[in-house]
C-alpha cells in the first residue's frame, strides 16, 4: 500500500455511525436542542466579551467594534451552515475531525484533529488561569502559591479537577448545571446593556471608525504584525477599515464554541433536527448580545480608555456605578466556569473519536459503563489541562486559539462540497445553500481572517503542525483502524476525492 493512499483513505458516514454502537465505545444519548443551546451559550460567552472587546475598541477599532463583531459573527454563520449540514448527515463524536475523516481523508482528518487538541486545550488552560485571577480578586484569596520554585496555581487546578468530575459524571447533568450557570451569565449580560445605556454619551461614538494611522516601527516587531501587512508591505497602522478587520480576526476568539456544539452530535438524541438548533441558536442569540454589549461600552466611556484587564467593570465604575461593576466581577467568574467545562467536554469527545479509529491509544475511547461518558478521556483531558493552567506560565493566547479554529472552519466548508460531489445520495436534515458558492465564501473568509493574525502565531501553528505530522507518521498511520481492515481486505477504503467507502 502506497502512503500516498494511506494518507488519502477515507472512512464512510456508514462506518462510523456503526462504530457509535460499538461495546465499551458508547455514549449515552441524552441531549436535545435546548441544551445544545445552552451549551453553545455557555462556551461562547466568556472571556471574550469580559476582556476583548475594550482591548479591540482602543487598540483597533473604536466605536466600530461592533462592526468588527457582526463581521466574526457572519463569518462564523457561513461556517455554521457547514457545520450544521455535517453534524446532522454524520451524528458523530468529533465534530471536524469526524467530518474530515469522510470527505477529505485520514491525513486531513489527523491533521484537523491535533489542530482542534490544540485550540481546545489551550482554550481551557488559558480561561482556567483566568477564572483563578477573577475568583482572587473578588475573595481577597490568593490562588497561586511558591511551591519548590514553583509557582502554582490552585485555583485553576481546583476548577479544572472538579469541572472534570462533572463532565464524567454524565452530560446531561453537565447540561443542568450549564443551564443554570448560562441563565446567570446571560442575566448579567442584560444587566449591562439594560443599565449601561442610561450611561451612554452619543459623543463617545464619534468618530465611529477612527482616522487610520501608523505605528511607530519602535512600538512593534515583524513578529507581532498582521501576516498580511509583512506580505503585501503594508506599514503597521491603527484603526480605519484595516482596524476592524484585525479586530474581527481577533474578537473571533469570543464566538469559539458554537463548533463545540458539534462534538456532542453522537450524545444528542434527535441529531438531525437538534444540531442546527443548537449550533445557529446559540450563534445568533450570542452574536446580539455582543453587538449590544460593544455598542454599550463605548458609548459609555472613551473608546481609548478602555484599554485595561476588566474594561466592562471598569466602565461602570468610572460612571459612578460601583454595584454593577461588583456584579460584572462576579458574572465574569460564573461565566468563565462553563467555557471551561464545555470546552473540556469537546476536547475529550474529539480525542475520544480519534483513538475510536486507533489514531490514537484504543484505550482512550472507552466510555463509562454507567454515566455513558468517554471517561478516560475526560480522565487524560482534566489531567493535562490541569498541568498547564496550574504549572506552566500561560499567556494571552487568543490569537494561537483562534488560528486553530479558522483552520477548522476552512477545512469543514471545503468538506461539504467533497461530500456533496462524492456522497449525493446521503439524506441531508439540514442542507448549506448555495452549494458549492456558500462554503467557498465561508473558507475564503475564514481564511482571510487567519491572514490578519500575526507572524508569531502562523510560526507557533506551523510548529505545532510540524510535531502533528510526526506523530501521525510514527503511530496514527501504522494503528489506524480503516487502514488494517483495508490490509487484512475486510475493507476497501477509497482515496479521497475518489467516491465513498463503507466498511
Amino acid at each position: 500500500m502506497s502512503i500516498l493512499r494511506s494518507l488519502a483513505r477515507t472512512k464512510s458516514i456508514e462506518q462510523s455511525i456503526r462504530d457509535t454502537d460499538e461495546p465499551g465505545h458508547q455514549l449515552k444519548k441524552d441531549l436535545n436542542g435546548f441544551d445544545l443551546i445552552i451549551f453553545g451559550i455557555g462556551v461562547i460567552i466568556g472571556t471574550g466579551i469580559f476582556v476583548v472587546t475594550g482591548r479591540q475598541a482602543a487598540e483597533n477599532a473604536g466605536p466600530a467594534i461592533v462592526l468588527a463583531f457582526l463581521i466574526a459573527g457572519l463569518v462564523c454563520g457561513l461556517a455554521a451552515m457547514c457545520y450544521a449540514e455535517f453534524a446532522s448527515t454524520v451524528p458523530v463524536a468529533g465534530s471536524a475531525y469526524t467530518f474530515g475523516y469522510a470527505a477529505l481523508g485520514e491525513f486531513l482528518a489527523w491533521i484537523i484533529g491535533w489542530d482542534l487538541i490544540l485550540e481546545f486545550t489551550l482554550a481551557a488552560s488559558v480561561v482556567a488561569v483566568g477564572w483563578s485571577g477573577y475568583a482572587s480578586d473578588l475573595t481577597g484569596v490568593p490562588t497561586s502559591f511558591d511551591v519548590g520554585g514553583w509557582t502554582v496555581n490552585a485555583g485553576a487546578i481546583l476548577i479544572v479537577v472538579l469541572l472534570g468530575i462533572l463532565s464524567t459524571l454524565g452530560t446531561k447533568l453537565s447540561g443542568r448545571v450549564s443551564m443554570v450557570i448560562v441563565a446567570i451569565k446571560v442575566g448579567i449580560v442584560l444587566l449591562i446593556i439594560g443599565v449601561g445605556a442610561f450611561y451612554v454619551k452619543a459623543a463617545n461614538w464619534t468618530p465611529f471608525i477612527p482616522e487610520p494611522h501608523a505605528v511607530p516601527a519602535q512600538e512593534t516587531s515583524i513578529g507581532h504584525e498582521p501576516l498580511t501587512h509583512v506580505l503585501f508591505g503594508l506599514e503597521p497602522s491603527q484603526y480605519g477599515l484595516w482596524g476592524v478587520i484585525t479586530a474581527a480576526s481577533v474578537v473571533f476568539f469570543a464566538f469559539i464554541g458554537f463548533d463545540v456544539v458539534a462534538t456532542t452530535a453522537e450524545e444528542t438524541k434527535n441529531p438531525k433536527r437538534d444540531m442546527p438548533i443548537g449550533i445557529f441558536g446559540s450563534l445568533i442569540i450570542v452574536t446580539i448580545l455582543y453587538m449590544a454589549v460593544s455598542a454599550v461600552i463605548t458609548g459609555m466611556r472613551p473608546y481609548a480608555e478602555l484599554n485595561t484587564p476588566a474594561p466592562l467593570a471598569e466602565a461602570f465604575r468610572a460612571v459612578g456605578a460601583d454595584w454593577a461593576a461588583s456584579i460584572i466581577s462576579l458574572g465574569g467568574v460564573i461565566g468563565i466556569t462553563t467555557v471551561i467545562l464545555v470546552l473540556m467536554m469537546g476536547q475529550a469527545r474529539v480525542g475520544f473519536a480519534m483513538s475510536r479509529d486507533g489514531l490514537l491509544p484504543r484505550g482512550l475511547s472507552k466510555s463509562h459503563p454507567r454515566f455513558g461518558t468517554p471517561y478516560v478521556m475526560n480522565i487524560v483531558t482534566t489531567a493535562v489541562v490541569a498541568v498547564l493552567a496550574g504549572l506552566v506560565p500561560i499567556g494571552t493566547l487568543e490569537e494561537m486559539v483562534n488560528i486553530g479554529t479558522l483552520f477548522a472552519f476552512v477545512i469543514v466548508s471545503v468538506g461539504v462540497i467533497v461530500l456533496r460531489r462524492n456522497r449525493p445520495d446521503l439524506p441531508r436534515a439540514f442542507r448549506t445553500p448555495w452549494v458549492p458558492v456558500l462554503p467557498i465564501i465561508a473558507a475564503l473568509a475564514c481564511a482571510w481572517l487567519m491572514v490578519n493574525l500575526t507572524v508569531d502565531t502562523w510560526i507557533r501553528f506551523l510548529v505545532w503542525m510540524v510535531v502533528g505530522v510526526a506523530i501521525y507518521l510514527a503511530y496514527g498511520m501504522r494503528h489506524s483502524r480503516v487502514g488494517r481492515a483495508e490490509r487484512e481486505g475486510a475493507v476497501t477504503a477509497e482515496p479521497a476525492g475518489g467516491g465513498s467507502t463503507d466498511g
